[in-house]
């Protein structure tokens, strides 16, 4: 009994580790989602079915003019992180954790909670987004505030890749394809 209690708790953990395969690889998790806390902020409401995951190399090369790569290839060190609500480290991080530090990796102070960033940069049109701009959300349909934050790490042909964390899986790079983050998207930003 205690066997399977391991290896119901270590199965997960392996398939949640990112890969290091180059291009744009889509894996399916069948992992159950775990409802998220309606009262926090930085909460999501997640579907129960399965939605794919993207594990991505970037496509940009970094270096020292490159800010996007830089802030992307910094956040990217995080995925597989938990999901802890206030975190910043990989003992666990929420969205709006994980968007402030990559930034703070490059000396740009953001507030601490993503509504507070929305209010940040430049707005854009999904169509001038880049990679290293900011994807925000409205994820609590009782609360229309936004309540979370993603950061673009790669445009495939059609679709925007984005990194962030989610309450039921951590530190994941999800597309703004997937009809979830359509429905609840509600603008994109640049801050440089």
């Amino acid at each position: 009994m205690r066997f399977f209690k391991l290896l119901i708790f270590f199965i997960p953990l392996l398939l949640a580790s990112c890969g290091s395969q180059k291009g744009l690889k889509q894996t399916t998790s069948y992992q159950d989602r775990i409802p998220s806390e309606v009262n926090s902020e930085e909460s999501i409401s997640e579907k129960t079915e399965a939605e794919p995951i993207y594990e991505a190399e970037p496509e940009i090369p970094v270096s020292e003019d490159n800010f996007a790569a830089r802030i992307t290839q910094y956040a990217r060190e995080y995925l597989g992180t938990g999901y802890k609500y206030g975190g910043t480290t990989t003992a666990g991080m929420d969205c709006s954790g994980l968007v402030m530090t990559a930034f703070s990796s490059e000396d740009i102070a953001l507030p601490r909670t993503s509504r507070d960033m929305a209010s940040m940069g430049q707005k854009l049109d999904l169509q001038e987004v880049l990679i290293g701009d900011l994807l925000f959300f409205q994820t609590n349909s009782r609360k229309k505030v936004i309540n979370h934050v993603g950061l673009v790490v790669d445009i495939a042909e059609d679709a925007i890749l984005f990194i962030h964390s989610t309450t039921s899986r951590g530190v994941i790079i999800s597309s703004l394809t997937e009809k979830y983050w359509q429905d609840n998207f509600v603008m994109a930003r640049r801050i440089q």
